[in-house]
């Protein structure tokens, strides 16, 4: 018998087990078991070829016919085709670069094949389709006669370990397999009408009927939020044991002076959350706290009142931004914020590794001295030359730019500081973080008086190409009425970033799609210094190429006017505050994320002149990249854009380094679908850690939380 902690090689053999441990990184049974099929195909319920609905998804019982490999045109590698016939039709399974197969999708292999019903050259196929082939003919008709109402789990697979492999692996370990200790409380299982942690698997990986799937799932789906939520529950006590330096306000100190000569009052918003952040300072343990607030709300008012109840106390803040041009931004701002009186006490410092040496290393004194208390930099104040007299709190200003990597070097520069994140969007993994709980989350959802705000249209150029004539009529419009323009491009050069489209196999085909036009700073600049339009317009250009004397300077001459219309890259994201910018123009706004459109049309209707925010794209309608355009173009709430970015990236790896993407370390549990189910767990783990914080009388979930969390996932944690 085998338990969930057993090595795979012994339960399965060094050669399995080495090639699932280098396809998928499994190193026990249970990493194996927590490999869930991500579908099941129904045998009972099969379409005959010749009549197979384009663009769906299908399964059908088919015999091998023939196999071929061919290389591939304009392009290195091969293509295999393989025809298979289910006795009425035929279709071709295309596979690329995996000639592999050829020695299995032999002539008169029978199986089952799922694929996306395609065409290709007037024939049908399937493009890298899942299949499991039978051993022989008699049992291709007993499966197909006998067994036709039993589900097929199809595995995730991999061009080395194919989904019928998996299965063949979990149902050898599931014959071994000894009793499942249960992660769940009983009195929690049966009242949610939850199966036992054995049975579970069993009808997860091998279920009799449909029926069995639902409730297997919602079992592993109920142990996965409740092990979680134990893990963050204990790593919160965890932080909340290390000693934290108290930073109070003093009633007639810093704080007190800065807010005195503000001249204008703090929003309702800005006035809860800077009590909260306050309390914390003065705290026994260290700050995790999350700013939410969207583009313009006032976050950094908020994180600098922090910064002066740190520095009442003789500690240093230290503010690290992503680019350059932000960073220089800041230090302007904060200086001026702080006004003739109380700045040459702080000494606001600026600290970027493209400064002069001379300045750098004096910067770099300044902050190791205690002389400067207040420190913005970039990720020069990650390097191991930079160090601090007395960090006492780390601000990292739009943290989907940072990884927990770099935040954890900036605050281990401290003993034990509070950390301060600022964020207009949340990263998926910040609100996979945040529906768990691991995070303090403050919002700021009203605005200063003043603020205009942005409207949003999408320009459709697949559909209505002569809008693009217009998007240029527009911004020579708003420049005319004395206001400014961004236009943002994805490349500096589009020359270079252009990708081979010209390949003429199946997949590059299939989509049917026109070549796309794309748009770098060069290309724009050109067109604009060709239109009757922009003759007398004053048109500049920024990128993250040129020198950072140069990059602040075209800035600073925008904030003045100087400039009408700037072409950027993205370097303009996050940051830039020029009031009477009034129109963005971002095209091929489909190659951005979510989180950049956002916060580049936050870079517009920061003043009193209304926003004006043109996405121009050529992807067409119904294409999952023109809904994520459009999903912008929606709403202006930066949560509900992280949960649109959170379902179309991923939740990220919520207990690893990654921001998003599709190694996710959820297996089940979706973070925005599941978000009552994930409360309901939390709860019952308090009650559980409250009662048995190092779960003695909890064995199974105490077990459940070594397997999940290695040392990596822990130390990860620990930074988040």
């Amino acid at each position: 018998m085998v338990s969930l902690e057993t090595r795979l090689r012994a339960a399965v053999g060094d050669k399995t087990a080495g090639a699932l441990e280098r396809a998928f990184g499994m190193q026990t049974v249970g990493d194996l078991l927590v490999h869930y099929p991500r579908r099941y195909a129904k045998r009972g319920e099969l379409t005959p070829i010749d009549s197979l609905p384009l663009g769906e998804q299908v399964t059908i019982v088919a015999e091998v016919r023939s196999a071929t490999e061919r290389r591939m045109r304009n392009r290195r590698g091969s293509i295999l085709e393989v025809v298979i016939s289910d006795g009425q039709g035929a279709l071709t399974l295309t596979f690329f670069n995996q000639a592999w197969r050829l020695n299995e999708l032999t002539p008169g292999r029978r199986g089952i094949f799922s694929g996306k019903v395609g065409i290709y050259r007037g024939a049908q196929q399937f493009a890298h389709p899942d299949y499991q082939l039978f051993e022989d003919e008699a049992v291709a008709r007993v499966t197909a006669q006998t067994r036709s109402t039993e589900p097929v789990p199809i595995y995730p697979a991999t061009g080395t370990v194919a989904s019928w492999q998996v299965k063949k692996t979990v149902d050898t370990v599931l014959d071994m397999l000894d009793e499942v200790p249960d992660p769940l409380p009983e009195e929690f299982r049966i009242a949610r009408d939850l199966l036992d942690a054995r049975t579970a698997l069993e009808r997860i990986h091998r279920p009799e009927t449909f029926e069995q799937i639902g409730q297997a799932q919602e079992t592993l789906r109920t142990h996965e939020a409740f092990v979680l939520q134990a893990a963050l529950l204990q790593q919160r006590a965890e932080v909340r044991a290390l000693a934290a330096t108290s930073r109070p306000a003093a009633a007639d100190g810093l704080l007190a002076q800065f807010d005195a000569a503000l001249p204008f009052a703090l929003t309702d918003d800005q006035v809860t959350v800077g009590e909260r952040v306050a309390a914390d300072l003065e705290g026994a343990w260290p700050m995790n706290r999350l700013v939410q607030g969207e583009v313009g709300s006032g976050k950094t008012l908020v994180a600098l009142r922090a910064m002066l109840q740190v520095a009442e106390t003789g500690g240093q803040a230290a503010l690290i931004a992503p680019t350059e041009v932000l960073a220089a931004q800041h230090l302007r701002s904060i200086a001026r914020m702080l006004g003739p009186r109380l700045a040459p006490e702080l000494m606001p410092t600026l600290l970027t590794g493209q400064m002069p040496a001379a300045e750098r290393r004096k910067a770099a004194l300044r902050a190791a001295s205690g002389q400067a208390r207040i420190i913005v930099g970039t990720h020069a104040l990650l390097s191991a030359s930079t160090t601090f007299a007395d960090l006492g709190l780390v601000v990292v200003d739009e943290q989907h730019r940072f990884g927990v990597e770099q935040r954890e070097t900036l605050r281990a520069k401290g003993t034990a500081p509070h950390v301060l994140v600022l964020t207009a969007t949340p990263i998926p993994r910040t609100v996979a973080m945040t529906v768990f709980g691991d995070l303090d989350v403050s919002t700021i959802r009203t605005m200063p008086a003043g603020r205009a705000g942005v409207s949003t249209f999408v320009a459709p150029l697949a559909e209505k190409p002569g809008w693009f004539a217009r998007v240029w009529e527009r911004i020579a419009e708003e420049v005319a009425l004395g206001r400014q323009a961004f236009v943002v491009c994805a490349a500096i050069d589009a020359e270079a970033a252009v990708k081979d489209d010209t390949a003429d196999e199946p997949v590059a085909e299939a989509d049917g799609a026109p070549e796309r036009t794309r748009w770098g700073v060069v290309q724009v600049q050109e067109l604009l210094a060709g239109h009757p339009a922009f003759a007398d317009l004053r048109v500049s250009i920024l990128h993250g190429r040129m020198p950072g004397d140069e990059k602040d300077a075209v800035m600073q001459a925008f904030a003045r006017g100087e400039i009408d219309v700037l072409v950027a890259t993205t370097v303009i994201e996050v940051g830039v505050d020029v009031p009477n910018a009034s129109t963005m123009v971002i095209l091929e706004a489909d190659r951005f994320g979510v989180s950049q459109l956002h916060q580049l049309r936050g870079r517009v209707g920061r003043g009193g002149v209304p926003g004006l925010c043109l996405l121009v794209t050529e992807a067409p309608a119904g294409t999952p990249a023109r809904e994520r355009v459009e999903a912008v173009a929606a709403t202006t709430d930066g949560f509900e854009l992280a949960e649109v970015d959170l379902e179309l990236r991923g939740e990220g790896d919520v207990l690893g380094d990654l921001q998003s993407g599709a190694r996710s370390s959820l297996r089940l549990l979706r973070v925005v679908t599941d978000a009552d189910l994930i409360a309901v767990a939390r709860q019952e783990a308090e009650k559980v850690l409250s009662a048995d914080p190092q779960l003695q009388a909890h064995p199974g979930l105490a077990a459940a939380i070594e397997r999940r969390l290695g040392q990596q996932e822990r130390a990860a944690l620990a930074k988040s």
